[in-house]
């Protein structure tokens, strides 16, 4: 049976926008944990999540608003299903933006944890080559808005999408990598470490592979169908962003309810994420140096040095009880 011109016009976009609409409900339960639980967090910490919420917002209303417009208020148009409006261009340069922003914060994790200027450069370019694309993508729908034309700036998407999933790898490889090759680590440590990088290298894989499905489904499939990948792009950047903030929270291995703020503690941390007066600070082999040297708590009782500028931070109160060991892992 044929297929007629609102099912392959619109369903990706319908299917894709319900996908989007999920993952912003999880958006909005991240946003509240976070607040809840990291109220002294870092300001720009807190403007970089409310920016990305109200990001999220514009661009699930603006999906919502353009797939009514197009099976509502033109039902039974064909020849408006055949042309995108102003609100269908906002989408890629709405999720340029909350993507290079997640990416941007990464970039700046890498440069806290590895202190390696190249690594944090190339993700900096990858962001800001998606961003531009992305505004490009959106300026030649605006310019070139009928479906079947698509294919005359394909290179621009390719473009954006391309730089999204390097970024992304590129992301996951660089703090995979670091956290891997420090050593002198316990055992207890090391499974810590591992932890980390487990996390670490979903979040980057996660919307790296999501942004190359939507790439290849781009190329090969000349439907549309990849709107049901691409609309959603966005909230996946944004979930992540959230879910590492949250897992900061996460690990407790003390049964204490101690926890990280954004890397800034009692003990000491700097707002540049290194520790000030217990030893820990960053050597120039790019890799954290450790200290057995333990602090005390306000109520005397000894404590592990807190890591900070991890891209998955920990919440180690409480580690010296119940394994005896005050080493910690940047």
């Amino acid at each position: 049976m044929a297929k007629n011109i609102a099912e392959i016009a619109l369903g990706p976009m319908l299917i894709g926008t319900l996908l989007d609409i999920l993952l912003y409900g999880i958006m909005i339960a991240q946003v509240h944990t976070y607040f809840a639980t990291f109220p002294t967090d870092r300001k720009w910490f807190k403007c970089l999540v409310l920016f990305l919420l109200v990001a999220d917002t514009a661009n699930v209303v603006f999906d919502v608003v353009y797939v009514y417009r197009s099976l509502i208020l033109h039902f039974g148009d064909a020849p408006y299903l055949m042309k995108a409006d102003w609100v269908f261009a906002t989408d890629p340069v709405m999720t340029g933006i909350i993507a290079s922003s997640v990416q941007f914060f990464f970039a700046w994790r890498i440069k806290v944890i590895t202190n390696s200027t190249l690594a944090t450069i190339f993700v900096v370019l990858g962001a800001f080559t998606g961003l531009l694309a992305s505004i490009g993508t959106s300026v030649a729908i605006g310019i070139i808005p009928d479906f079947i034309d698509f294919i005359k700036f394909e290179v621009i998407v390719i473009v954006w999408l391309g730089a999204a999933v390097i970024t992304d790898v590129s992301i996951a490889v660089a703090l995979a990598y670091y956290l891997k090759s420090k050593t002198g680590f316990s055992s207890t440590s090391n499974d810590i470490v591992n932890k980390i990088i487990r996390l670490t290298v979903q979040t980057g894989a996660i919307t790296a592979i999501w942004a190359a499905i939507d790439l290849i489904v781009y190329l090969t499939d000349n439907t549309g169908t990849h709107l049901i990948f691409n609309v959603p792009l966005s909230k996946l950047y944004s979930n992540s962003l959230m879910s590492s903030l949250n897992t900061r929270k996460g690990w407790n291995f003390g049964g204490t309810e101690g926890a990280i703020s954004g890397g800034l503690t009692s003990g000491g941390l700097t707002s540049g994420g290194l520790v000030s007066g217990n030893g820990l600070t960053r050597g120039p082999s790019n890799a954290a140096n450790f200290s057995s040297k333990k602090r005390s708590s306000k109520n005397g009782r000894q404590e592990a040095p807190v890591p900070a500028g991890c891209h998955e931070m920990l919440d180690i109160e409480g580690l010296d009880d119940k394994y005896g060991s005050t080493e910690t892992i940047v």
